[in-house]
């Protein structure tokens, strides 16, 4: 599927934009070797010959509603002169998201972790090897947007949830999948502090259960629930995904901030 959704991709622009894409690399949980069918999407960096102008954008624009809705091919349009200073400032440029094309608008995609993504796991599908990209991530700048990214992100949507779930049953059925986010991207970005890498949402399930063994048994069920397995998720769930969120995000401030 995930090569059968890039070839339908580049097919798709070399027909309508010749030369316009030099490269594509996929990313994310296929690069990761941990892509599940009816889960996942399919992620890609992808490097064009010049900037885009409005012709450009409408065709892409067309080209990616052309796409199949499942799974999504999402990416990050990288013109050549950001394709040598890889930025990480979240920057508008065209990207792709939930199979949206998308412009003029901050890509919450360029950070230093999709870099180190690239860097360590990329899968060249057209362009030269990764090796040869020269992609470079600063430690330093890494630090910070994970550190960041726990505190301003991950804590202030948690903070609202005693006002938002004070007049739902606890016992009452909320999405798994809104579980499984909160349970598992903190500790994906925890263990990129802890060790300088990037690991699987399926891994950071078994990280968290192991840093954290109070969330153990949370953490399995969200690994097994994105496996397939059936899988039910209450209100009181919800809290304990948001509890450790906090947990999670307190204890790297406490080891990796200054």
């Amino acid at each position: 599927m995930i090569e059968e959704l890039t070839q339908r991709y580049l097919q798709a622009v070399d027909r309508a934009m010749p030369g316009y894409v030099r490269g594509l690399y996929v990313v994310g949980s296929a690069a990761l070797g941990a892509w599940q069918s009816g889960t996942s999407d399919v992620d890609a960096v992808i490097m064009t010959s010049q900037p885009a102008g409005g012709d450009d954008l409408a065709q892409l624009a067309a080209i990616h509603a052309d796409m199949p809705r499942s799974p999504h091919f999402d990416g990050v349009y990288l013109e050549p002169a950001l394709a040598q200073s890889w930025p990480a400032d979240r920057r508008a440029v065209p990207f792709v998201v939930n199979g949206e094309f998308k412009t003029g608008k901050p890509c919450g995609e360029l950070t230093p972790v999709l870099w180190l993504t690239l860097q360590r796991y990329g899968i060249p599908v057209r362009g030269p090897t990764v090796d040869e990209l020269g992609v470079r991530v600063d430690p330093e700048q890494l630090r910070r947007y994970n550190l960041d990214n726990l505190r301003e992100y991950w804590q202030s949507i948690v903070a609202a949830f005693p006002a938002e779930l004070a007049g739902v049953a606890p016992d009452a059925v909320v999405d798994a999948g809104i579980v499984a986010w909160f349970v598992l991207g903190p500790a994906r970005l925890h263990y990129t502090l802890a060790h300088g890498d990037i690991i699987s949402k399926a891994a950071a399930g078994n990280y968290l259960a192991q840093l954290l063994p109070e969330y153990a048994d949370l953490a399995y069920r969200t690994v097994r629930w994105r496996a397939g397995e059936a899988e039910q998720f209450t209100a009181t769930d919800l809290v304990t995904a948001g509890d450790s969120v906090n947990a999670v995000a307190d204890d790297a401030w406490r080891r990796f901030g200054n």
